[in-house]
This record gives structure tokens, sequence and C-alpha cells, in this order.
């Protein structure tokens, strides 16, 4: 009977082909004008007007000096320099290059004062190749934003936005490496207050286009902020139907009543940091048991109606060998896990000076995903089931055409540049866990062609919808889809993502209720999507990406680029700084030391009951130790220890050959009494935790 079904449904897509031919003939003389939709003071762009910025290559490209930022950086945080230069002056910045050698593509550039750097963007040439051509353009340039944007050459220009994160804190009660952040080590709190952020939301909602963003709150831990759960719920009255928390995931897994709380409050997604599979694939994070954790905190949030958005940080020598280890433990828990965010390792924070050498040990690129996915998991073509995550802003184009003219808010739309984001969807039977890469049985390239010859033409919500059904249906191969699949699950799946139609599968706003949520996690298709997110570091800047960057950093100072705050120039600490809480010192008489897991602890929970599938294979694996083979360090602390030891090898050896040259040449004698530099003992080893800020 299902074979017969998948033969009636190929002569439907036959049809739909020959459908499809009178459609768009009729559908391309005389297209109407774009509307200008209230959420904008521009009109909609058509496809052929989206700007790009220089692709392919060899190109040049604007670019940082991993040497001269810190420098002046520090200059700034001292007082030695305005933090107005930033504004006003091209500060470090120098040209690069992104050329083709050996296969792999690099990024090379020179500075005059500090010499030539180069490093890893690719290790497949035709994946690289394959991103940037199918990259649709530039969203609408961003206006009614000169009170927010406004930082120099680090500006964001394009686009309305998709995920804007908000630090409440910048407290932690982990120790990690890495951390982009730096929390712990900073020497002051930088904590926002009530004001702060109820600003900082009702700012993000006058720039235009006007985002339909996900509000992420983040830190540090956002959970220590004493204002976490009034963040969220005001998010949610100002209009942001996705409210995220980044987290460790800790006091979730400490209290099923703060995940019900933060349910309450509108906690849509927890972004929840997840190294690997075992509590050895997550040793690196000095954390006891805290895989148990993981799995608790997902079970508890689960429980209480939040999403959880597994975010793994790939390093190379560290966990690259997980990728498949998470895919598999998303595919065998499809009604838990329907998001899986990959990031390669960014080298800032605390990895802002790593070597040379561990450097390109650890570098992970976007093309080492893609091909860890296929190598590990089987699944997925490198150049034909990844895409840009820019890709589907054809699609959220669409979704702003039907919604009309007088929707208050833009679809989101992931508009960014085609080297800082990509992703490949599988579809999940959660009935019998059959997972089939969504690519596979959708040519994706010609539907998003289609689909921008419907946006262009204009006619309206009724004809934009059947014009997107005829698309669907004729790019799609139900043969090769999975067994139980559908037409009218392709069409409902489809309708569910955008809204397109009105049908109610369950309410996103802030009213909704548990029995929406029931309703929208009935579906039995999974649309698993599994992204990988490359957030810059100083070594491969480049500012055609911070331009149009869709995770802009809401602070005191505007909003800025992800990459700017973090990694570039560095606004995180330079605006921490200028808008410090208080010293540690200070912030421990008034408010005493939180508790911080690190060097082993492990973390007390009321339960370790869950519900979740695991493979023991999995569980069990130990931990990479590829780099301990190569003997390179594994992070910025065992770097400082080696060269902390190799600076007392070369002191002990230096006096040694100092007292022989005396001895020998200068013809002095020991003097009696004194100890000898050969019998000094060697300092012994520090401990591998530095101290930390807690107890």
């Amino acid at each position: 009977m299902s074979r017969a079904v998948k033969y009636a449904e190929r002569a439907v897509t036959i049809a739909a082909q020959g459908a499809w031919s009178v459609f768009e003939k009729l559908n391309s003389i005389r297209p109407n004008p774009s509307f200008t939709p209230k959420w904008s003071d521009k009109p909609l762009l058509k496809s052929w007007q989206k700007e790009k910025p220089p692709l392919g290559w060899p190109r040049t490209t604007d670019s940082l000096c991993p040497k001269c930022v810190p420098e002046i950086r520090q200059q700034i945080i001292d007082g030695k320099l305005p933090h107005e230069i930033l504004l006003n002056e091209k500060v470090g910045e120098i040209k690069a290059q992104i050329i083709e050698r050996d296969g792999q593509i690099l990024m090379v550039k020179d500075c005059p004062k500090h010499g030539h750097f180069e490093d890893l963007m690719s290790i497949d040439t035709a994946f690289f190749r394959h991103l940037e051509e199918v990259f649709p353009g530039r969203d609408i340039r961003a206006h009614n934003d000169d009170k927010l944007h406004n930082h120099g050459t680090s500006t964001v220009t394009h686009g309305r936005g998709s995920v804007l994160t908000i630090d409440l804190t910048n407290r932690c009660n982990m120790m990690c490496d890495p951390c982009f952040m730096d929390a712990n080590q900073v020497g002051f709190v930088h904590e926002l207050t009530w004001e702060e952020i109820k600003t900082m939301l009702d700012n993000a909602i006058t720039i235009k286009p006007r985002r339909q963003m996900s509000v992420q709150f983040s830190g540090g831990e956002p959970t220590l902020s004493p204002y976490f759960l009034d963040a969220v719920a005001y998010a949610r009255k100002v209009g942001y139907n996705s409210v995220q928390a980044a987290t460790n995931g800790i006091e979730f897994a400490k209290s099923k009543e703060l995940c019900r709380a933060a349910a309450e409050a509108g906690l849509r997604y927890a972004y929840l940091q997840f190294d690997g599979i075992g509590n050895a694939a997550n040793s690196h994070r000095k954390v006891g048991n805290l895989f148990d954790v993981k799995l608790q905190a997902i079970h508890n949030l689960h429980e209480a109606g939040v999403d959880i958005v597994p975010v793994t940080t790939i390093i190379n020598g560290i966990n690259n060998e997980q990728v498949g280890h998470i895919i598999q433990f998303a595919l065998d828990n499809p009604k838990k896990i329907n998001f899986l965010s990959f990031q390669p390792v960014s080298f800032t924070g605390r990895d802002e000076a790593v070597t040379d050498e561990r450097r390109a040990a650890q570098r992970y690129t976007l093309s080492h995903l893609a091909h860890d996915v296929k190598t590990q998991t089987g699944m997925g073509e490198p150049a034909r089931d990844w895409f840009p995550i820019s890709f589907m802003s054809t699609f959220s184009d669409w979704a702003d055409l039907v919604h009309g003219p007088n929707h208050e808010w833009g679809q989101l739309s992931c508009g960014c540049h085609p080297n800082c984001g990509i992703g490949m969807a599988l579809m999940i039977d959660k009935e019998t866990r059959e997972a089939v890469p969504v690519t596979a049985f959708l040519n994706a390239d010609r539907l998003a062609k289609d689909i921008a010859k419907v946006n262009d033409a204009a006619r309206g919500k009724f004809l934009s919808i059947v014009g997107v059904a005829l698309a669907l249906l004729r790019n799609y191969d139900p043969t090769k889809s999975p067994t139980h699949f559908r037409i009218l699950d392709l069409l409902q799946k489809f309708d569910k993502c955008f809204g397109a139609t009105g049908r109610n599968y369950g309410k996103v706003t802030g009213d909704r209720t548990m029995a929406d949520i029931e309703q929208r996690r009935a579906d039995r298709w999974n649309f698993l999507f599994i992204a990988g997110m490359w957030f810059q570091d100083l070594f491969n800047y480049d500012f055609r990406r911070t331009e149009q960057c869709i995770i802009p950093y809401a602070t005191q100072e505007g909003e800025i680029s992800f990459c700017a705050y973090n990694t570039g120039i560095g606004w995180r600490n330079i605006i921490e700084k200028m808008h410090m809480t208080a010293t540690l010192t200070k912030w421990y008489e008034e408010h005493g030391r939180h508790e911080i897991f690190a060097g082993g602890k492990k973390v007390g929970m009321e339960s370790s009951q869950h519900t979740l599938v695991l493979n023991q294979a999995h569980v069990d694996a130990a931990a990479n130790d590829s780099l301990d083979k190569l003997g390179i360090a594994k992070n910025a602390r065992e770097e400082k220890l080696r060269a902390r030891e190799a600076k007392l090898k070369q002191d002990a050896e230096n006096a040694r050959m100092a007292k022989l040259y005396r001895e020998h040449i200068l013809g002095e004698k020991p003097v009696e009494g004194l100890v000898s530099i050969d019998s000094i003992a060697p300092a012994p080893r520090p401990q591998a935790e530095e101290p930390v800020m807690g107890d």
C-alpha cells in the first residue's frame, strides 16, 4: 500500500510540474511593485535588488591584525585612549586575501608591524563555492537605527537580525575552556540592572526593519541574574515570541521549579551547552558529572514545556569525534530534540593569545563539520544537503509577502554572510525514527529559485500560496522521502514553519499555554535542523561578515555585531569596563560568593531520573586524547603552565651557565654557606585550575 501511495504522489508531482509551467508564464506578466510593510520604512526587496558582498576567490577584504588589536584595546581599557577612537579610525585594520592553496581556502594577511598571518577557511573548495553560489543576497538595509548602530567600521548595516543577545551578567557557575567572554576572570562584575534590561528590549523594537527576533538571554550564566525570569516575561510582553536562555543547564538540572517558572514566564528555548555524549566527552569543562547535569536539564525543561537546543563548541582534538554521537542522540530522542547547533571554536577570550601550534591543531571549520557529519553518520552530502543559513531568507521573504503590509513584525530572517553559518535538515519519523535529509527528496536549490519568482511577482496572499504549493510539489520526489511521509505532511510542515494560512498548529505567542505546546509537539514529523555557526576571531576576521551580522548584542552602547563584540575589536571588554557594576572585592562584600563548579566538582541534583534514550557505547567512550599524543596543549591554561615551566627551566639553565662561567672563566670560587644552584629543586607544577571567583 505504501509503495502505491508513493507512486500516486509521484503522479501528482508530475502534474504539478505542468501546472507550474503555466503558472510561471502567467506570473511573469506585469509583476506588481513591492509594498512597504508596517514594520519597515522601505519596500520589500525583489530578488535582483539584493546586494551581495564580494564573493569567490581570490578576493581582498578588510580584516584585523591579531597583535595590534589587543594592544590598542588594552590602552582603551586602561584609559590611555578614548573609546571614540573606534568610531572614527580604522583601529588595527589591515587588508586580507582569501585564496586557494593545495585544495584548501585560506585567509592570509600581513601587518607592517607584526608580520604574516594565515589561517584555514575551508578544507573543501567545492563546498565553499557551493555556499557562496546559493547565497541569495543581503536583506533590507537597517534604518531608523542611528541611535543603536554607531560603531565605526564594526557597524551592522544590513538586515533585521535573527537573535538579539543580552548578557544579563558576567558571573558564571563554571570555569570553562574555551570561554569567549572570559567569565569569572576579569576582576569585576558587570550585571545589568532591571532598568537597563527593559531599555535594551524597548530600544530593540525601534529599529527598522522591525525584527521578530529570538531574544537570547546569556552571560556568564543568565540564571544567576536576579532578573532572569522578569527579563523573559518582559521580552514576551513587548512582542518577542521566541525567548531563549543560553545556559549550561546547572540551575535547571537542580530545580524543576525553576524550569516551570521559566516556562510560565515565556521561555521557549534553552540553548544548552552540550559538548558530547558521556561525562568523558565533557571532562574538559572540569565538572565531575556534567553529562548527567545535561540529561537532567533536558528532562526537566522538556517536562515544563521548554524546547532544548544542544549547542556544541567543536574543537579539533577535543570533541570533534562527538559530532556523530550528538546527532545520534537527537535521532534517538526525536520528541525532545529538534535543533542542534554546532559552533566551531573561535580563538578569543581566554584563547585570544593561542599559540600558532595549538591554533593549527584545533582549528575547525564549517567544512570540517559537513564532512564529519557525512563520515560519522553516513548522512549528508556536503555540496547537496548543506546550505548557508541565509539561504532560508528567500522563504522568509515569501512569508513577509503573504502576511501582508499591515503585519506588525517582519518574519525572522537569517540573512548573514554565507561564510558565517550553514544548515542541513533531516525529516525524522518520531514513531519509527527513520531519518532522511530533506534535500534528498526536495530539490532545495530549484525550489528557492521558484519561490523567488513568486516573491518578485508580488501577486498577493492567495496566488503566492498557490505558487509556492506548486513549487513544493514539482520539486518533491516522494520515492526518496521517509516511508510514511506524505504530500500533505510536506505542505503542512511548510505552513507550520511560516504561518501562511493562519491555521492553528498551537500558538507561539506570549499567551500560549501548555495545550498549545502539546499541540505543536503532537506532529509526527520532526524537522531536525543541524546548524553550524562559525564565529570569527582575529585570525580570520572579515568586516564583510560583520556588517550583515544577524546576532547582535544589545548593550549600554547600542547593538553590536556578535563578532565585533566578542572577537574582533573586542567591544565587550571595553563596554563591560565602562559600565562595571562593582569590583570583585566590593561585590563579595555586598552579595557574597556564588557557587562555582570547577576542578572536578560535582553538581548536586534532587534527581537523576530522566526518560532520554542513550547509546551506551557512546556514553562509555573515552575522552579524545589525540592532542596528548601529539604533545599539544589543549587550552590556554595548559599553554600558560607549559610556558611557566619552560621559563623556570630556562632560568635554571641560565643560572647554571653563569655559575660555570664565573668558576671556569673568571676563576671565582663558590661562596661557602650558599646553596648551589644545582641543588635547587624545580618549582612544583601549578595546579590545573587557577583561582576562581567563588568558593
